[in-house]
């Protein structure tokens, strides 16, 4: 049977565009369609990771800037600097990216169409465009990589005022005095530290009993110290009863009240940012009608090789749920690619890394100190304080710690955790120690650049082989073995 393309790839989010530029590197005859009439790289790109992350840097620079010069006037950030400088920041990056994606999908002759696209058999992709005009394309291997969306607040909280979500909060023309953040996840804190850095008063309303709780229980204090130390407030256990505009004092108010206190509380606040997870783009695709069926979250179920139930039609990154990460998209696409044309490559890790871009930022891979607990093993744990980093004292940095979790015996690494600058870079040197099934020997026997950030794997490693020690091993022993 004769095909338009090898290969259609439906949504250019990172497991689309890695998918579609790995089958080029094949040879493959690829055809990317995008909905998004404007730009390509979806949520990825336009609202989500990129924005988020090049207006955190922004903060980053003018949080540091005032932290170390302050200011004559005693002014805070968000009165020194507008919300335009912020975006015009943000803006350059976004373009420059987009740029990018079109320059790599054109270099690789990766053709590309706009409009909706949906299943209407097995090989081929109906797509509409923006005037409603209908085009059918054919492929011998489809990828649905259609991403997500923010859920929506419920009616009955929303009816009343206008609520932000995570595209919204970027078309503010001013940075807010206050704001409270509704949820307590990755997002709202990410959010939370970077308003916060800029003098802005954050009160977040999380609806669960605790947050971000797969963190290591130290990294999370020295979390809760750098949110206070930006009078960031978290409730947990919150029920919010309405939200509704004041018109006489100029403000938003948000009733809530907590699983501790049956009492209402009242939060005056100039905006509400909302973060209620998010929702998989799996409506109207064709799904049900080709037997491709969803989870009851309404995911696209896979096999291990991201190959749906259908042979021919693959389905990588948010859209087949957990972890819903860019990083880890980008690795989908690229496996299911291998897969769809017979091409052979391992499996990526199950240590996957993860990073979370607070300022502080944090980042983790492996078992936390408790999860080594709770599987009766024998393990030791290596701290360095970022106050013990000379490259942190260079920079005035006093906020960040690093922490290696390592077997007693034999002193295997099995888990980094890190708070502070450049931890979602340096979590990948633990990685590679991991995935090598090294030990901690290996920051000590190696030489580390000086000053460097990486130094702090050094100390940790050192601290840690000390509390072996003093625990009855022989220190030359270890060290020698």
């Amino acid at each position: 049977m004769t095909f338009d393309y090898d290969l259609i790839v439906v949504g250019c989010g990172p497991a689309g565009f890695s998918c579609a530029m790995q089958s080029s590197k094949f040879d493959k005859k690829v055809l990317v369609v995008e909905a998004n009439s404007d730009h390509l790289g979806g949520t990825w790109i336009n609202t989500g990771t990129i924005p988020s992350k090049a207006i955190r840097e922004a903060a980053k620079t003018i949080h540091r800037f005032h932290s170390q010069f302050g200011d004559e006037k005693g002014r805070r950030p968000f009165e020194r600097f507008q919300m335009e400088d912020l975006l015009q920041y943000q803006q350059a990056i976004l373009e420059s990216k987009n740029r990018k994606v079109k320059e790599d999908l054109i270099k690789n002759e990766v053709d590309t169409v706009r409009g909706f696209g949906r299943l209407t058999d097995p090989h081929t992709v109906e797509v509409t465009d923006t005037d409603g005009s209908k085009k059918s394309y054919s492929a011998e291997k489809i990828l649905l990589s259609t991403g997500s969306k923010p859920r929506p607040p419920a009616n009955k909280i929303a009816s009343n005022t206008e609520i932000l979500d995570y595209e919204s909060i970027l078309d503010l023309t001013h940075i807010p005095r206050r704001l409270v953040i509704m949820g307590g996840g990755i997002n709202a804190f990410e959010y939370a530290t970077i308003f916060g850095s800029l003098g802005t008063r954050i009160t977040i309303l999380n609806d669960q009993q605790d947050y971000l709780t797969y963190l290591d229980h130290e990294i999370k204090e020295e979390l809760k110290k750098a949110i206070a130390k930006r009078q960031i407030t978290v409730w947990n256990g919150v029920t919010v009863n309405k939200i509704e505009k004041n018109d006489l004092r100029n403000c938003r108010e948000v009733w809530f009240k907590t699983n501790q206190e049956d009492r209402i509380q009242v939060i005056e606040t100039e905006h509400i940012l909302y973060f209620g997870g998010y929702e998989p783009n799996t409506k109207d695709i064709g799904l049900e009608e080709q037997g491709i069926g969803l989870t009851e979250e309404k995911f696209i179920p896979v096999s291990e090789h991201y190959q749906t139930r259908v042979e021919s039609v693959y389905a990588a990154g948010d859209v087949i749920g957990f972890p819903t990460l860019a990083s880890v998209s980008f690795v989908q696409g690229r496996l299911a690619s291998c897969h769809m044309f017979d091409i052979p490559s391992k499996n990526s890790s199950d240590n996957i890394p993860f990073g979370i871009y607070t300022i502080p930022e944090m980042a983790g891979i492996g078992l936390t100190e408790k999860d080594a607990e709770k599987l009766d093993l024998e393990v030791t744990v290596g701290r360095a304080s970022y106050e013990n980093v000379t490259q942190a004292d260079l920079n005035h940095i006093n906020e960040g710690l690093l922490k290696l979790v390592f077997s007693t015996k034999d002193l295997k690494l099995l888990g980094v955790h890190i708070i502070g600058e450049n931890a979602t870079d340096l979590i990948h040197i633990g990685q590679s120690v991991m995935t090598s099934n090294g030990d901690i020997r290996y920051f000590i026997q190696n030489v580390i650049n000086y000053p460097s950030f990486t130094e702090a794997y050094r100390i940790a490693a050192f601290n840690g082989v000390n509390r072996v020690y003093k625990a009855g091993v022989k220190y030359r022993n270890i060290l020698n073995s």
